[in-house]
């Protein structure tokens, strides 16, 4: 019989083999790569002294292969809890050093039970994914327990804010977890996305590819939008986690926590009577308009580099965290497409699901036209916003900066579908269309019977330009709530704001609605 002494000494033996992980040989592997091993990420993603790990003495259950006799403690992924800035969070690294990060049953259970654990206590989860994927030698096992994965993230999704953080390989069904969380974080030329890998493609389809060009991070950040934003390293990726979180309430039954600003709500932003050119074709960048309403001009921007034309991100007004969608002049000038409607819908929902106000910018000529856009489904990806703005029911602002035309200024938190204090500035125009394309449609006979058609076509551009090229119209019909100087803007959103926390809006009872998908 051991002794209690001998009982400890035991116990501290297996646990620094689980600490281990792979050995010194495989952690300098991984540092040599420039990455990080899994418990150093959790040391550096949690506040000093805050971590508790579990299951740290988890072993696969795998006999064949000679999996019998490689059994290390932990089974590949690190499990746990601790702070960031003082507010409690589950966490989870895969360990690239123990079987290559590799899912296998055991794996997979560990992080269901951190999952399981968020969901109860509501917390959010950060999970940095570094795994060769599913454990071949565990074959059906492995997959079950991705299942099991998927399906509590589902049931996340919406209760605890979900952020993924991609720190080397993620293939095959490994990558439907990431996606299916709130944010995907991927670190540049170290972490990689993609369903099948390049050698696949090349048996299949006869294309060559690189594992950077198919899944890498400017590629998920630029090209197919999976990921929302992109790390220079594994440092920098923990920090974006830590500074999402420190944005977000820790699940939806909560407000957003609010911060400590010297940025008076009273400041006058000067610089928003002229930043609008007079000529209504010139770009102008919506990024400055943002920065100067925010407190402090402080904006954290998602999916910066994918569909460009509408910007997504977070902010303060008065301390409170808000999500800003904006139009932006610069790209495709504004107009909605498949993409941005896609990449703003996603956002509004988000927003929506954690109770973060919505600040809309609006300046839109309309929705992108061509025929790639309309068999791509323009119709059916621009309803994805519409539904988004009108099934939300936190506090919605609305600014319309300079062009709200046609179907897009409905969708763009109009306030038909239910925006609760929108406002226009003086330069701006609500109409069906453009004076040009309106007077071709209205006065095509007129003009086309007239001494000098040209001249009469100038005449009545004039003309509707005085009658709707402004937003005095719409004013009159209460469809704006007033139209405002451009420098008091800030102070109009932030006084309006703090009307609107305590906001309830009841819809009817249902299961779920049916997002036009």
């Amino acid at each position: 019989m051991k002794t209690s002494e001998e009982r400890l000494k035991d116990l501290r033996v297996r646990k620094a083999q689980s600490e281990a992980g792979g050995g010194q040989a495989r952690i300098d592997a991984q540092h040599n790569r420039g990455k990080m091993t899994a418990r150093e990420r959790l040391e550096l993603l949690l506040d000093d002294g805050s971590f508790q790990e579990f299951d740290a003495l988890v072993e696969h259950r795998c006999r064949d292969f000679g999996m019998d006799k490689n059994v290390i403690p932990g089974d590949g992924v690190v499990t746990g809890h601790g702070k960031i800035n003082g507010r409690e969070v589950y966490a989870f690294a895969q360990d690239f050093t123990v079987y290559g990060g590799s899912l296998g049953e055991m794996h997979g259970l560990k992080i269901c039970k951190v999952l399981d654990a968020a969901l109860k206590t509501g917390r959010p989860v950060i999970g940095m994914n570094d795994s060769g994927g599913a454990r071949i030698q565990e074959g059906v096992a492995s997959l079950g327990s991705y299942a099991e994965i998927f399906f509590r993230n589902v049931r996340a999704s919406g209760v605890v804010p979900q952020i993924s953080v991609i720190m080397g390989p993620c293939a095959g069904g490994a990558v439907y977890s990431p996606a299916i969380t709130d944010f995907v974080i991927m670190v540049d030329k170290t972490a990689h996305m993609f369903i099948t890998g390049p050698e696949v493609i090349k048996t299949v389809t006869n294309e060559e590819v690189s594992f950077e060009d198919l899944g890498g991070a400017s590629t998920h950040a630029s090209k197919s939008g999976v990921s929302h934003f992109t790390a220079e390293s594994d440092e920098d990726a923990i920090g974006m986690a830590r500074d999402l979180v420190d944005l977000l309430p820790q699940n939806n039954m909560e407000k957003p926590p609010k911060k400590n600003t010297s940025d008076s709500i009273d400041r006058e932003c000067e610089k928003l009577n002229s930043i609008i050119p007079d000529d209504p074709s010139k770009p102008y960048d919506v990024l400055d308009v943002i920065h100067e309403l925010l407190d402090d001009g402080g904006f954290m921007e998602v999916q910066a580099d994918w569909a460009q034309n509408i910007v997504c991100g977070f902010g303060h007004l008065a301390g409170n965290t808000v999500g800003v969608v904006a139009n932006q002049p610069k790209y495709l000038a504004g107009c909605l497409d498949i993409d941005a409607s896609d990449k703003a819908a996603r956002f509004v929902r988000f927003c929506d699901s954690f109770n973060i106000p919505l600040v809309t910018l609006e300046d839109v000529p309309g929705f992108l036209p061509g025929t790639n856009q309309e068999w791509g489904g323009i119709i059916r990806h621009g309803a994805k916003l519409l539904y988004a703005y009108a099934e939300a029911t936190v506090p919605k602002l609305t600014v319309i900066m300079r062009k709200a035309y046609g179907g897009a200024y409905d969708v763009m938190s109009s306030k038909h579908i239910r925006g609760d204090y929108n406002v226009a500035w003086p330069g701006s125009e609500l109409a069906v269309m453009g004076a040009q394309g309106a007077v071709e449609i209205i006065h095509r006979k007129r003009i086309k019977n007239a001494r000098n058609p040209e001249q009469e076509r100038q005449r009545l551009i004039d003309d509707y330009n005085e009658k709707f090229a402004n937003p005095y119209e719409a004013a009159a019909l209460g469809y704006i709530d007033d139209v405002i100087i451009p420098s008091e803007t800030r102070s109009r959103l932030c006084r309006t704001l703090e009307m609107l926390m305590d906001k309830e809006e009841l819809r009817p009872a249902k299961k779920h609605g049916n997002i036009p998908l």
